[in-house]
């Protein structure tokens, strides 16, 4: 695995509005930490619309800087057969199920998120610090509802502190 001042991962909202601005400065962020930055391996997760767009620059990044290498960290799935091994290494050069993540339960995703960042010394995100996800309650019988909060805020606050952070939500609202 690269040097962490050589990588950078990205995390953001389930539900974006893809937009050309959006997808410009992505572009253009992701592009300079190449050049600059000497940025060559990009993490990856899933689930939300943001992963998938930036999969998608930084796959056409990849056609004019071949040896950027794009790492998919799975949430699920600590032991993969062949097939979906080769399936994922059709679109990433290697995958990967952090340890650690064994026994976290309902809080994989926001461990995959951890272990992404603190390998990473840059994040590229979509954080809307409006953005609340929908209310819930403790149990199908709790009359109570919660506010819990955002999985994106989750990490972003852990991010802050171990990476340099490019919120590109920011970037695009200015």
């Amino acid at each position: 695995m690269s040097n962490r001042l050589h990588c950078c991962c990205f995390f953001g909202h389930r539900n974006i509005t893809e937009t050309a601005i959006l997808k410009k400065t992505i572009y253009d962020v992701v592009e300079d930490l190449i050049i600059n930055k000497n940025v060559s391996t990009f993490f990856f997760g899933s689930k939300s619309a943001f992963d998938k767009l930036c999969h998608k620059i930084v796959t056409e990044l990849k056609e004019k800087y071949p040896h950027i290498v794009r790492v998919y960290v799975r949430a699920e799935f600590p032991f993969i057969n062949d097939s979906y091994r080769n399936y994922l290494l059709k679109q990433y050069e290697d995958t990967y199920y952090p340890e650690k993540m064994i026994s976290a339960g309902k809080a994989a995703y926001v461990e995959r998120n951890y272990e992404m960042i603190s390998k990473s010394a840059y994040c590229v995100i979509y954080y809307d610090e409006n953005y609340a996800p929908p209310k819930r309650k403790n149990s199908k019988k709790d009359i109570t509802v919660y506010q819990p909060e955002s999985g994106t805020k989750i990490a972003y606050n852990y991010a802050i502190k171990k990476s340099n952070v490019v919120n590109v939500k920011n970037r695009v609202s200015l």
